[in-house]
C-alpha cells in the first residue's frame, strides 16, 4: 500500500509504503505549537519505506536536546515531514496530511502531563514509548 501525505496546496508531498512504525498524539508543547492545535498527530516511517518526496521544501533546524529538521512547504507553510535524533533511521510526517489513504488508528499518546484537560482519548492507547504492544 502506498499513501501520499500533502501539504495544503498540494505542491510538497511524501509517499511512502505501508502503515507507520509509529503512530501516536503527542501533547508537549513543542507540537502544539507546531500543529496550532491542542496536540501533534505524527507518523513515524522507517526511512527505507519513504518512496518518494517532492515540492519545494523549506527547512527549520532545531539544535540541542531536541535535534530536528522539520520540512515545510515554502508554498503555504504545512509542516509535512522532519527528522529527529530521538527517532533516527525514520521520518515523522504530520498525520493529518494523509487525507486521501487515512492513517489508522493511533496507538500511543505521549507527553501526557501537557494534554488540554477536557481532552479524552481511548483507555487502549499505550501512555510511553515503553508501553506500546
Amino acid at each position: 500500500m502506498v499513501r501520499k501525505a500533502t501539504c495544503c496546496c498540494g505542491v510538497l508531498t511524501i509517499e511512502v509504503e505501508g502503515d507507520p512504525r509509529l503512530h501516536g498524539v503527542c501533547h508537549c508543547a513543542d507540537c502544539k505549537r507546531r500543529t496550532g492545535s491542542a496536540f501533534g498527530m505524527s507518523a513515524y516511517f522507517d526511512d527505507s519505506k519513504i518512496l518518494s518526496k517532492s515540492g519545494e521544501a523549506a527547512t527549520y533546524a532545531i539544535t540541542g536536546d531536541k535535534d530536528q529538521q522539520r520540512h515545510f512547504c515554502a508554498a503555504c507553510g504545512t509542516t509535512l515531514y522532519w527528522t529527529s535524533a530521538h527517532f533516527a533511521g525514520m521520518t515523522g510526517i504530520a498525520g493529518g496530511c494523509f487525507t486521501d489513504l487515512p492513517l489508522p488508528e493511533p496507538t500511543v499518546t505521549l507527553s501526557n502531563d501537557g494534554r488540554c484537560p477536557w481532552l479524552r482519548l481511548p483507555s487502549h492507547w499505550a501512555t510511553s514509548l515503553a508501553d506500546r504492544n
